[in-house]
């Protein structure tokens, strides 16, 4: 059985907030994916009941990196 390559590594509320991690990760050489429900998306940009959480994914590779990065980016946000 083929193992997972991706791993979460946080989520946010918010697509607006998922981009700016992604952006921030991306510069950093991180690749990343975002998963969100399709209604909390395209339909209205909700955040009620779950439907404007976004699931941040990263390669298992860059994990650690990745977790230090967003360490950081969150320290800078406080």
């Amino acid at each position: 059985m083929d193992e997972m390559k991706w791993e979460l590594l946080t989520e946010v509320q918010g697509r607006l907030e998922a981009e700016f991690i992604k952006s921030y990760l991306g510069s950093q050489g991180i690749d990343i994916e975002l998963f969100q429900e399709s209604v909390g998306h395209h339909i209205y940009p909700v955040t009620v009941d779950g439907l404007g959480r976004v699931q941040l994914f990263v390669s298992k590779a860059q994990a650690k990196e990745a977790h230090r990065l967003l360490d950081e980016y969150n320290q800078a946000q406080e």
